[in-house]
């Protein structure tokens, strides 16, 4: 009898110890793809075998007609071991007021588009096309109408959908896509524009209101991704004016340009036409910290289930991956393993 307790208590102990199975890649969300050295020896240390590389955005020209944004442009092919992932960014807007037969045709452009930008990419075919939206309870029908007309372009190709915090929690409203699986944004959950000292990249308390057991529980196979780009937001009278791209914590920290103010904040002192900045425009300046992420991967860890896991990482770029130690990114990994 005794055996019989200590073999089950066996059994229980490496049924909690089972891993989960963690493929790691990366987002390239840059206009030009270029191989850098830096950038493919983290993929290469990593083992990844996937790049997700944003195509294009799809938004409305200033004649209200549907239209490719900033295609990428591939100045040299994708490395032969990497497959490549096309995404497309949708403007949410431009599928508010979009007839079926438009809904169609756009389905057969983004197919085409992608196409001829992976032949581009020195890739013969892919087999995965990510659709990235922020749909809401007004545009979901649409939405969900173009991933089902993508999938009958596509066939047996592997469909897959971002998911927002908002639309993780609110399941109901927000409904479930019609697509093979789906890859959450672990980022951009605070209030960007609200003028203030947050962090709107990464709050691990605000991922905690919106995940939980919806998690385990989604009806489909869900990937994560984590953070680790920065940027400046930028508040003119307290009011949000938009993201200087090229303002970097360094400019605002050195030189008379830049004064610090209370709770992290800084101001400019004078025009910055480089950084499109006029005198007294107010800086938040937010990063993705190590310590955040971590916490966050802890949390995502509790409450996913044990099926394999695709985790990315936003975004491929050597500047960005400056700010991070290899060890930190595989210390993420293993907390989700």
């Amino acid at each position: 009898m005794k055996c019989k307790y200590i073999l089950f208590f066996v059994i229980l102990f490496t049924g909690c110890q089972q891993k989960r199975a963690v493929q790691t890649s990366f987002y390239f969300w840059k206009t030009v793809y270029q191989n850098n050295a830096v950038e493919q020896s983290y993929l290469k240390h990593f083992g990844s075998n996937k790049l997700f590389v944003r195509i294009l955005d799809v938004d409305s020209d200033i004649d209200g007609k549907i239209s490719p944004v900033a295609p990428v442009k591939f100045k040299d092919h994708i490395p032969k071991q990497l497959e490549i992932v096309p995404v497309v960014f949708i403007v949410n807007e431009v599928l508010k007021e979009i007839s079926q037969a438009e809904i169609k045709e756009l389905a057969a452009n983004i197919v085409q588009f992608v196409t001829v930008k992976v032949k581009q990419a020195g890739k013969a075919s892919y087999r995965e096309l990510q659709l990235d939206c922020d749909w809401t309870a007004t545009t979901r029908a649409n939405y969900f109408q173009l991933l089902k007309e993508i999938k009958k372009q596509l066939g047996n190709n592997i469909i897959s959908s971002t998911l927002r915090l908002h639309q993780l929690k609110n399941q109901e409203k927000s409904g479930i896509p019609p697509a093979d699986k789906v890859l959450l944004m672990c980022y951009n959950m605070g209030n960007l524009r609200k003028y203030g000292t947050q962090n709107s990249i990464l709050d691990v308390q605000e991922l905690k209101k919106y995940a939980g057991q919806n998690l385990g529980y989604y009806p489909m196979p869900i990937d994560v991704a984590l953070p680790l780009f920065s940027w400046a937001v930028v508040f003119r009278n307290r009011n949000y004016a938009g993201i200087s791209k090229r303002l970097k914590l360094a400019n605002l920290q050195t030189g008379a340009q830049f004064s610090k103010m209370p709770h992290g904040l800084y101001r400019a002192n004078t025009d910055l036409p480089e950084f499109g900045l006029y005198k007294n425009d107010e800086i938040r300046f937010e990063a993705s910290k190590f310590e955040d992420i971590k916490q966050s991967a802890f949390y995502l860890d509790k409450h996913l289930s044990a099926k394999p896991l695709n985790l990315l990482f936003y975004h491929l770029d050597e500047q960005t991956l400056d700010n991070f130690k290899i060890h930190e990114l595989e210390e993420i990994k293993y907390i989700l393993h």
